[in-house]
């Protein structure tokens, strides 16, 4: 019970919960980060509290079947836990999914790249297997725009799923920067103003070369740059986009950020494929209450990391990934709190300068406001049920 009171004490501070809601939300955390898998006959076992183990169980079910998780709340706390950069957010969206016996589950994914790893913001699930579609992406960018406006947005990069004329016209009209991959057979305007496939245009680069088109080519009808690496398999990765095309190779590297998130969240972390659940609401709640937990860790990986860099192998990657660094920290702690209770308590004290620090390196403007605003003031329309 130790290790709960603490870290809901800090809850208490930044949410406007009512106590029985925030009280759920730090037993599942602390359990979450014990057990190491999303399972939910697992995350009871983790629940602290003088219940039986069934009795957790049902208190686990009903808080996924009647409380409403407001997405903008989740992604405020998250961007106070995540230090933001002042060069702007890199908007990275992905898409995951598996199969959960004749079930498909396919979630849209919105993250912020960051040190590495991207930090997950805003989420869908689709209804159905394969792709998202431009309506999907748009109504996903929507909701950030909504909240956040683009004023803090440097670029967006994402893969060869993401792309369209419809879609480069959205972020063009939005003045959303791009660096998007697309397939090496796509038409694009050689410089005769004739449309060949994309992989035509750098056929004389070598293993490891790169070309930028000179100007801007039609694309699916839209004028962009065009940009050409070799790489060692034998494909082209082939870029578009809006502006700064010398850049555009560095800046879609960060794309794969999103990839380690999903590795995080699967088997490198929390093991998302183990839940049971097939219903989009319910998983989605997952999914925020995962969100939290891992910033919580890998910002306690990125302290660590500060206080006592990764050691690298030989081929120079770290040994651990900074957010196994985090986890591996706090879960070490709540295994063996009663030995570790005051590191732990100087954790907490972290994680809570960390969510009230506001957003440094910013000046405030509507969408640091409206995180105060939907952090301290939403309030609750239902009472989670206590434990039995």
């Amino acid at each position: 019970m130790m290790e709960v009171s603490l870290i809901h004490a800090v809850f208490m501070e930044v949410l406007s919960w009512n106590r029985a809601r925030i009280n759920f939300l730090s037993n599942f955390i602390i359990a979450l980060l014990k057990v190491r898998t999303v399972n939910l006959v697992e995350i009871a076992t983790g629940f602290s509290g003088q219940a039986t183990k069934d009795s957790k169980y049902r208190r686990i079910k009903r808080f996924f079947q009647a409380f409403p998780v407001d997405a903008f709340t989740i992604a405020c706390l998250i961007l106070q836990i995540l230090s933001r950069q002042e060069t702007g957010w890199v908007l990275v969206m992905d898409r995951t999914n598996w199969k959960l016996g004749k079930e498909t589950i396919n979630v849209l994914m919105l993250g912020i790249a960051h040190q590495g790893i991207a930090f997950p913001l805003l989420w869908m699930l689709l209804p159905k297997t394969g792709n998202s579609n431009t309506g999907e992406r748009i109504q996903l960018m929507e909701r950030f725009l909504t909240f956040f406006g683009k004023d803090r947005i440097a670029f967006f990069t994402a893969d060869r799923e993401f792309i369209g004329k419809e879609w480069f016209a959205y972020l063009l009209e939005k003045f959303i920067a791009f660096r998007i991959r697309i397939r090496e057979n796509m038409l694009i305007a050689n410089a005769q103003g004739f449309l060949v496939p994309a992989k035509t245009l750098f056929q004389d680069l070598r293993v490891g070369e790169y070309k930028i088109l000179a100007g801007k080519r039609k694309v699916r009808g839209i004028d962009l740059y065009v940009i050409g690496l070799l790489l060692p398999d034998g494909e082209y990765l082939i870029l578009v986009t809006d502006k700064n095309p010398e850049t555009a190779l560095d800046d879609y590297a960060k794309r794969w950020e999103i990839e380690t998130l999903f590795a995080a969240f699967k088997t490198r972390g929390f093991r998302f494929e183990d839940t049971h659940m097939t219903d989009p609401e319910r998983i989605s709640k997952l999914i925020a209450l995962m969100a939290i937990a891992f910033c919580w860790a890998h910002t306690t990986g990125e302290w660590l990391h500060h206080q006592k860099p990764i050691k690298r192998k030989k081929h120079g990657r770290k040994e651990i990934s900074i957010f196994r660094y985090g986890l591996d920290h706090l879960r070490e702690m709540l295994l063996n709190i009663s030995e570790k209770y005051c590191e732990f308590r100087k954790m907490i004290q972290r994680l809570r300068r960390w969510l009230l620090s506001g957003f440094p390196g910013f000046a405030q403007n509507d969408a640091e406001r409206n995180c105060q605003y939907i952090l301290h003031q939403v309030q609750d329309t239902i009472d989670l049920p206590s434990a039995a």
